[in-house]
């Protein structure tokens, strides 16, 4: 197997299980976050999040622009002060917008994978804004789809304690029709 398969398949199975979750929200949830402790993202912003979690990253490990806002270096990102306080976060105005955005950036992560290239993703370094060290291309793209696995789970414990009744199956796409059809 190779890192094109080996990312095809993960990023087909985690866009399409954050997907499914996101069918999940109702749109009068969106301002609903955890009661306890601080700096939690509502759960529109959180879906802002899944929803950019993937492709736009690894659009900058592929072509070096990681749409670092202006003023932002490199540098900064390492400093561990690149994550902004949760009130701050950008939020979504309905599931709908996150499901589309969800879109967009699994387009711009198969996009980013057929120009990368094999030969690039097994052997090209990849440095990180946030992380100097260089593993090879392949390995941060599948970072990246881990970045999306991390939120996606994040939503479904948003839900449990919403008390929406979702399950195991749920959190790893079981719940599809796709999978209830193969058995």
């Amino acid at each position: 197997m190779n890192w094109t398969e080996i990312l095809t398949r993960e990023m087909e199975y985690t866009y399409q299980a954050a997907d499914g979750l996101m069918d999940l929200v109702d749109d009068e949830d969106l301002d609903w976050k955890p009661s306890t402790g601080d700096n939690w993202m509502t759960t529109g912003q959180l879906l802002y999040h899944v929803a950019e979690a993937c492709g736009m990253a690894i659009k900058g490990f592929v072509t070096g622009d990681f749409g670092l806002p202006e003023g932002v270096s490199a540098e900064d990102m390492g400093s561990g002060d690149m994550l902004p306080p949760a009130e701050s976060m950008q939020t979504v105005a309905s599931v709908a917008e996150a499901k589309e955005m969800l879109v967009a950036d699994r387009d711009l992560a198969f996009e980013m994978l057929k120009l990368a290239g094999e030969e690039r993703m097994r052997s090209e370094p990849a440095p990180a804004p946030w992380d100097p060290s260089t593993p090879v291309l392949g390995h941060r793209m599948m970072e990246m789809v881990q970045h999306l696995a991390q939120h996606k789970g994040q939503l479904f414990y948003y839900l449990k304690l919403q008390g929406k009744p979702v399950n195991t199956m749920d959190l790893w796409g079981g719940g599809l029709a796709e999978d209830r059809d193969q058995g």
